[in-house]
């Protein structure tokens, strides 16, 4: 081979090489990450099987500047110190947070801040025993005695204690009931059965007759809870709620020993609420929670691998209708059935400072929120904000 054969082939080899280099250079591209896919931090989610659509940045603009413009002008006042939340498909659209968990130590309120729910403790507790029916421990039918043998009225049903038809006497009015009552006794939810069945009290109205809201009846509840886990009410809502659905800020309160460590009770001029006897029963209060997780609660509502289609139906319906008009009760949960055919789901809560306010709007799945640890009604008008969403007969402005 002549030299210049020699470096004719070299050169042609050289090219060659250079040419693959070229040709195989965007196979770095397989060197580059996949890209990430962003979490929405606006969205919340339940570990249970759910559909969801997406809710577009237009309508959460729209809503959250009327939301907004709405809380600031009618909840967000001065005599409001709590947690505000309104979503959408597990979808934030609006938050905000006041106010002190403890004003002495000027603790501020933040979104893990769990505040005492008041009677809002309620939906919960009755999802609890819905949970119980679920796994065959309960039968919504079956005579409280069944459960706890001591129990004095011989017709009353778990389910007439879920809706507020069971007509037993209000524990609160034992010391008006009750000769030598003891006023400084601080009661449990058993000293509640017990009294009852010493004193042998007359029901206000026979069994599945008449509505009559009654805290007593969420008392006695929780006591069934117990006795067919054979757990305490408190690990239980744990084990069947807080922990399956990541509401990891939630708890129910063990009054003896957590009560001034807990989110305070305020009157409106931020002097401290204090304690009664009947602070330590729990079922019907003593839930204490946030408005995220109360979201998550919510969003688990509609998965039936939580709960049962036909056991969320039976606690959405109504059963009472003995007097004419639109407020009605079902199983944990208030409702306003209008003649036009909307009806509106929601629970209100007071006990001493702590109002709170939760609105379930099942057709467009948004839930709002309101809680406060100093006392306002300002809360309850969060409701109001439905008319956002659906069409539903409410006027934001009174």
């Amino acid at each position: 081979m002549t030299y210049k054969s020699i470096a004719l082939a070299i050169s042609i080899l050289y090219f060659a090489t250079a040419c693959q280099k070229k040709a195989e250079a965007p196979l770095l591209a397989h060197h580059i990450p996949e890209p990430i896919t962003v979490i929405d931090s606006a969205q919340i989610t339940i570990p249970f099987a759910l559909e969801i659509n997406a809710v577009s940045k237009e309508f959460r603009a729209e809503k959250e500047a009327e939301i907004a413009k709405y809380y600031k002008k009618n909840i967000a006042l001065a005599d409001f110190s709590g947690g505000f939340i309104v979503a959408k498909n597990g979808v934030i659209i609006y938050e905000d947070y006041q106010g002190y968990a403890n004003y002495s130590q000027k603790t501020a309120i933040n979104e893990h801040t769990a505040m005492h729910l008041a009677s809002v403790s309620k939906v919960l507790t009755a999802t609890l025993i819905l949970k119980l029916v679920q796994q065959n421990k309960i039968d919504l039918n079956e005579k409280v005695k069944t459960y706890l043998p001591s129990f004095p009225y011989q017709n009353t049903t778990v389910k007439t204690l879920l809706n507020h038809r069971s007509g037993l006497p209000h524990y609160s009015r034992f010391g008006e009931l009750i000769k030598g009552w003891n006023s400084k006794k601080v009661l449990t939810n058993a000293d509640v059965l017990t009294t009852l069945s010493k004193n042998k009290l007359n029901l206000l109205s026979k069994n599945d007759t008449h509505f009559d809201y009654c805290n007593t009846n969420y008392a006695i509840l929780a006591l069934i809870a117990e006795a067919v886990t054979e757990k305490s009410f408190s690990i239980s809502m744990q084990e069947e709620i807080f922990e399956p659905l990541g509401m990891q800020d939630s708890f129910v309160i063990d009054f003896p020993t957590q009560k001034l460590n807990v989110c305070q009770s305020y009157k409106g001029n931020f002097i401290n609420y204090g304690w009664d006897q009947f602070d330590a029963i729990y079922g019907d209060k003593n839930i204490y929670s946030t408005p995220r997780d109360l979201v998550k609660f919510d969003l688990a509502t509609y998965s039936t691998d939580f709960l049962r289609a036909d056991l969320v139906e039976e606690a959405l319906k109504g059963y009472s209708y003995e007097k004419r008009g639109i407020r009605n009760y079902g199983l944990g949960i208030r409702m306003n059935e209008w003649e036009t055919g909307q009806t509106l789901h929601y629970h209100n809560g007071w006990w001493h400072g702590n109002t709170s306010s939760y609105t379930t709007l099942k057709k467009e799945m948004v839930v709002i929120i309101a809680l406060s640890n100093k006392f306002t009604r300002k809360v309850y008008k969060s409701s109001r904000l439905a008319s956002l969403f659906g069409d539903y007969p409410l006027e934001l402005e009174e």
